[in-house]
């Protein structure tokens, strides 16, 4: 892999803040966009399938000969890297209030096709590798991903690469194996306990890694060729060396991905890593991943002072499929719990959410409160209501679109906004056999109907008060009124002072609201949902909007 590197200013998040007594002086007040300070624990993160959300170059939509009939959206739709920078440059995910964006995998995938039962399958989704040192030019070249991260760089906007460590792609007589000693072809897991979970492969002909191995292997023939083939051979054997010299790492199956997943970071300034199948690999691996993770980015920061966005470290969240934020710190396989956030990982999706999301709000938030700040602390989750590879959602036929996004957005926690959520994209497309259903391409040219409009501005409005203030996903939860229903929340965390009061539910029209001495007398509050301005009177506020939301800010 080159060693490539972005030129681009720097983005600043100095915030200044205005004194509310001596203890606040000199501390950030989190107030607008352009100085919302940023910090993992509160991220708004936007997930999208690299070739379903945008097309920005019709010129790579073709490579490999992929040109065998599929199942219905089981082939590259043409959507790719470049069109994920335009649409940053367009405005879009900052008008969300997105700053962060996990996009699939987009190294080289195998080339041939493969049916597993729902129909002829091409490795659109990014999860059938074939070559981690490369770029699969359906998603784009190496200089596309580096514009990528400058331009989101420039925009505030962190990119978190979805990586996978556990399998390569399927075996095809263009795909050859990687061989015995670097991965199993049986037994193929049955999920009864940790041995029939971790070491055998998830599904028919998808060879897994042996992560678990100690033995020191020799790269695969085909690899060799294939490298020798694109005239690079001599570099990557060059970088290998100097890797495992350096870092006095044996030369495991492990290690090698290890490397080449890192790579991202040293060379690009990749921020974060979302880590595919967590639970199928040894969880020793993943402290080792994380280890040469934290060095390549501290290696990025370093000799690319000029770029660095802020001092947040590299983070990590994972996908152990099934966790739920109730279970705490562990994950049970029945005959053995295992604690992946002392394994590496920030982070952990949940599960849970969308049934949790099933109930009334100050449930929900309450609890996610009482967890986070508890038995999760210094940890966090990544909540979501629809993804990639869940057949059932919550709100899987769109009828509520509206709760969907106040629920999600405003719950404690890291926020996933699965790409076509702001518009209730639709998860029930006719012909489309399992997963499919749920990776239709973005639907650009649907957009401008009212009601979309409608929807998405209340995705927006939410999104966007979420990133410029961190307290929404980070600060401590308070219920201050039951009904009609308001609440606070509060951050005070290293330079960051930040505090906000949320009221859902209630009536259209005038509203009073009480402070309960949150704000001082004749501080002036702005409604971010309806952008009308008061002032605070004997601990009140009174506004007259024609919404049931209040997002409350100090101006």
């Amino acid at each position: 892999m080159r060693n490539n590197h972005l030129y681009f200013l720097i983005i600043s998040f100095l915030v200044f803040g205005c004194k509310n007594d001596s203890q606040t002086e000199n501390k950030i007040i989190s107030k607008t966009t352009s100085e919302a300070p940023f910090i993992w624990d509160a991220a708004n993160v936007y997930f999208l399938l690299t070739d379903r959300f945008n097309n920005g170059d019709l010129n790579n939509d073709l490579n490999f000969k992929r040109t065998e009939k599929t199942g219905t959206l089981r082939g590259f739709e043409g959507g790719d890297l470049s069109g994920i920078t335009q649409k940053i440059n367009e405005g879009y995910f900052t008008k969300l209030g997105i700053n962060a964006i996990w996009f699939t995998p987009v190294v080289e995938q195998i080339h041939a096709s493969v049916d597993e039962g729902t129909g002829n399958t091409y490795a659109y989704h990014g999860y059938w590798a074939k070559d981690w040192t490369a770029l699969d030019p359906n998603f784009g070249t190496y200089k596309d991903l580096e514009i990528l991260v400058k331009t989101a760089h420039q925009h505030g906007i962190r990119l978190i690469m979805d990586v996978v460590l556990n399998h390569t792609g399927p075996v095809t007589t263009q795909d050859p194996f990687w061989g015995e000693n670097w991965a199993r072809q049986a037994p193929q897991c049955s999920y009864e306990d940790y041995e029939s979970t971790v070491p055998c492969t998830l599904v028919a002909n998808l060879p897994d890694i042996k992560t678990e191995s100690k033995e020191t292997v020799e790269l695969p023939d085909f690899l060799i060729k294939k490298w020798k083939s694109e005239n690079r051979y001599e570099q990557e054997i060059e970088e290998l060396n100097l890797f495992f010299s350096e870092n006095k790492l044996p030369r495991t199956p492990q290690n090698y991905i290890i490397k080449w997943l890192t790579d991202y970071i040293r060379d690009l300034g990749i921020d974060a890593f979302r880590v595919d199948t967590v639970k199928h690999v040894d969880e020793t691996s993943w402290s080792v991943l994380r280890a040469q993770a934290d060095l390549a980015f501290f290696k990025w920061k370093k000799e690319n002072k000029e770029l660095v966005l802020d001092d947040s470290p590299f983070y990590m969240l994972g996908e152990v499929y099934g966790y739920g934020i109730a279970a705490g710190r562990t994950y049970s396989f029945g005959d053995r719990e295992v604690d992946y956030f002392s394994n590496g990982f920030d982070n952990l999706i949940n599960f849970q959410f969308k049934y949790d999301a099933q109930g009334d709000y100050e449930t929900l938030f309450s609890k996610y409160d009482s967890i986070i700040h508890n038995t999760l602390q210094g940890k966090n989750v990544l909540n979501y209501v629809t993804s990639h590879d869940d057949g059932e959602p919550f709100d899987k036929m769109r009828n509520k679109p509206l709760e969907t996004g106040t629920k999600l957005l405003l719950t404690p926690g890291l926020s996933q906004v699965y790409y076509g959520d702001e518009i209730a994209r639709n998860l029930n497309i006719p012909d489309a056999k399992g997963d499919a259903t749920l990776r239709g391409f973005m639907p650009w040219k649907d957009m401008n109907s009212t009601e979309t409009k409608t929807i998405l501005s209340h995705w927006q409005k939410l999104g966007s008060f979420r990133r410029d203030h961190p307290a929404v996903g980070a600060g401590t939860h308070k219920n201050l009124q039951e009904k009609p229903y308001v609440f606070s929340r509060k951050l005070s965390k290293g330079n960051i002072e930040d505090l906000v009061i949320i009221g859902l539910e209630l009536p259209l029209g005038e509203k009073e609201i009480i402070i309960n001495g949150l704000f001082p007398e004749g501080t002036k509050l702005k409604d971010r949902y309806s952008d009308k301005v008061g002032t605070v009177r004997k601990d009140k506020i009174v506004l007259n909007t024609n919404q049931t939301i209040l997002l409350l800010e100090k101006l």
